[in-house]
């Protein structure tokens, strides 16, 4: 039998849970203020324990819309501490107080379709393939952008931008179109056009895109940072018009929410 702590970490990625609630104001009406007071105190030490662990990033968020109150997303290597996590969280205000609403599950990763260092030799103007010195330069530049993609991708930092938009997609398999048929070479060239768009949003939006296929019931799930809620809806737009979305992406629901200490998150709540 398996110990109990033993830990489930991945072999490549971290994993990553948005986690969603509704409050139940009727319920925490019922707490006395003392026993609202150390239930704040309760989820704000949580909070803080969650946060120094190793590896581990957790975002509080205010969601905007009526299909939740509160928010969480989580970056964690262990499945183990994930679990855990999870199940504190949803009683950190007490019992009844939260009620999930929505959940997901997905695990960091790389894209697939990234260039390779041969494809990357292959593009260079003939100039600088003639010249070994400018070629190893060339190569040396690239390998450096490559390992901080990787870095940003499976190993990322979370950044701070207020606005932080979340939904599930996954890629057609109908009998018209059906992404899984194409040929490799055909993903990879559509998939390249599909990064080009989101390339013109650099500096404007973060995305985090994870996998999840065999872990919830979507492929991958999305995050978008950004500092306003015209550079969510722009990007979303503009991708929607490129083929790998047109004719082969299913998407699930949008939730949006604001990053915000607890001690403000609390008073919106009207905790």
């Amino acid at each position: 039998m398996t110990d109990k702590n033993t830990v489930l970490i991945p072999e490549e990625g971290w994993h990553c849970l948005h986690l969603f609630y509704r409050v139940e104001q009727g319920q925490w009406q019922l707490l006395s203020r003392e026993e609202q007071n150390a239930a704040k105190t309760n989820l704000s030490q949580l909070v803080q324990e969650i946060r120094a662990m190793e590896s581990t990033q957790l975002l509080t968020l205010s969601v905007v819309t009526p299909k939740a109150d509160l928010g969480f997303m989580l970056i964690t290597p262990d499945l183990q501490n994930a679990n855990k996590i999870d199940k504190q969280l949803s009683l950190s205000l007490g019992p009844d107080v939260l009620t999930p609403v929505y959940s997901y599950l997905s695990l960091t990763e790389e894209s697939e379709y990234i260039t390779s260092e041969e494809e990357y030799a292959h593009s260079l103007d003939e100039e600088t393939k003639r010249d070994a010195t400018k070629l190893e330069q060339a190569l040396a530049t690239f390998r450096d952008r490559m390992k901080h993609y990787r870095q940003d991708r499976v190993y990322p930092t979370l950044p701070d931008w207020p606005v932080v938009c979340f939904y599930n997609m996954s890629k057609r398999r109908g009998e018209e179109r059906n992404w899984y048929a194409l040929p490799y070479d055909e993903r990879k060239r559509l998939m390249k056009g599909h990064a080009n768009i989101g390339r013109t949003f650099a500096g404007k939006v973060k995305q985090l895109i994870t996998g999840s296929t065999g872990l919830d019931d979507a492929e991958w799930g999305v995050t978008l940072f950004a500092r306003d809620t015209f550079q969510i809806k722009k990007i979303v737009y503009e991708m929607r018009f490129d083929p790998v979305s047109a004719e082969y992406g299913d998407f699930g629901e949008f939730f949006i929410g604001i990053q915000l200490p607890l001690d403000e998150l609390f008073r919106r709540l009207q905790l």
